[in-house]
């Protein structure tokens, strides 16, 4: 069997600087949730974004949390989020019973359509927050969607998990809004194996996280403790792969732009397919190269004759409104989202991967049209 091609596998950088940062960690005996990669990490992605403050954590999902406990979102209150995205933004609303309200994409963006988040606002003015999502590293209308939420005074949340590395009109996303969500999961741009960061402006509402993420300690001789806290800090050796991740940072990115335009370029005689957008608002990272296939050919069909060469892919987010777990959650539109995901499909896109995979790749494609 050939060896497997993965949708997008973790690519630690030729130069070794994880290790590096690693073996320090080792050397000091610093391998507990504490140290200098910790700090070095928060410190140089803040620099890397442009953001103020940044606490590192075990996921991104924990860092979605804290950015909902932030934005005051308590038990019974309303968060509109986007549906299409992946499960563990619209869990993150769930995990202190906060109620989702869900709200289609735009075909111009694939992200939050500013249309239906009006509608919102006009049935739900009462709503705790916003959560935008930036799939597939593209970026959501964010001028739009910060002027409703500014207008009705809601706080913005932002999940970046996917995005690290695109820009919104020169500035990172993530920092575009009260709060911003990164990952580190094994198939993002740069990975610590798992972990996410949260970035804010605002510095005490930072703080006042990474004391929740060490069980809420507080400052004191002994054990004091006068709030709920969690176990979500991320410790200094996941802190230092992190580290030397960053250093090949706009490298990766370069990779996945190459990757898109090696597909775009091999099936554009294929009317058939249409690849995510690539608006003049945004510098994409282009995390993984999405088409939406328009003919007979279905995005299951390809997806099962790539397995067949022991090929991943992934078809498209399914949307959160179409989950049984949200089965009883309210949805603003829902049509765009599902035919996005109906029609959607998600290709190999590793930084690891060569040209002639690349290549390889776009012929088994075209060869399902014969």
């Amino acid at each position: 069997m050939k060896e497997r091609i993965y949708l997008a596998s973790p690519h630690m950088s030729d130069e070794g600087y994880e290790m590096e940062f690693i073996k320090e960690a080792f050397d000091t005996n610093w391998i507990a949730p504490v140290g200098a990669n910790l700090d070095g990490f928060e410190k140089e992605l803040c620099d890397y974004t442009g953001a103020e403050n940044a606490v590192a954590l075990n996921s991104g999902a924990a860092a979605l949390h804290f950015a909902l406990k932030l934005a005051g979102v308590k038990e019974g209150d309303i968060v509109f989020c986007q549906s299409l995205t992946y499960v563990a933004t619209a869990n993150a609303i769930l995990y202190d019973k906060a109620i989702p309200v869900f709200i289609d994409s735009d075909y111009e963006s694939w992200n939050m359509s500013p249309e239906y988040l009006e509608e919102a606002f006009k049935k739900y003015p009462n709503v705790k927050a916003v959560m935008v999502v930036h799939i597939y590293g593209m970026s959501a209308k964010m001028d739009e969607i910060k002027a409703l939420c500014d207008k009705y005074n809601v706080p913005l949340i932002e999940d970046a998990a996917e995005s690290l590395g695109t820009t919104y009109k020169g500035q990172h996303t993530g920092t575009l809004s009260d709060y911003g969500v990164y990952s580190f999961n094994g198939n993002k741009v740069i990975t610590t194996s798992t972990g996410g960061m949260l970035v804010s402006n605002d510095k005490e509402g930072i703080l006042r996280a990474k004391r929740w993420s060490i069980q809420a300690k507080e400052e004191a001789r002994y054990f004091e403790h006068s709030e709920v806290g969690y176990t979500y800090r991320m410790s200094n050796i996941l802190a230092g792969i992190g580290r030397g991740q960053l250093k090949v940072l706009d490298q990766r990115v370069q990779k996945k732009k190459h990757i898109y335009n090696y597909y775009k370029n091999a099936l554009k005689d294929i009317t058939d397919i249409s690849f995510m957008p690539m608006n003049d608002w945004q510098d994409s990272n282009c995390w993984l190269t999405s088409i939406q296939l328009k003919g007979k050919v279905k995005p299951l069909d390809i997806m099962l004759a790539l397995e067949e060469d022991n090929i991943e892919s992934r078809l498209a987010w399914k949307p959160m409104h179409l989950q049984p777990v949200f089965r009883h959650c309210r949805i603003r539109g829902g049509t765009v989202s599902e035919e996005l995901f109906a029609k959607g499909l998600c290709l190999p896109s590793g930084t690891a991967m060569s040209d002639g995979e690349v290549e390889m790749i776009s012929e088994l494609i075209l060869s399902c049209r014969d």
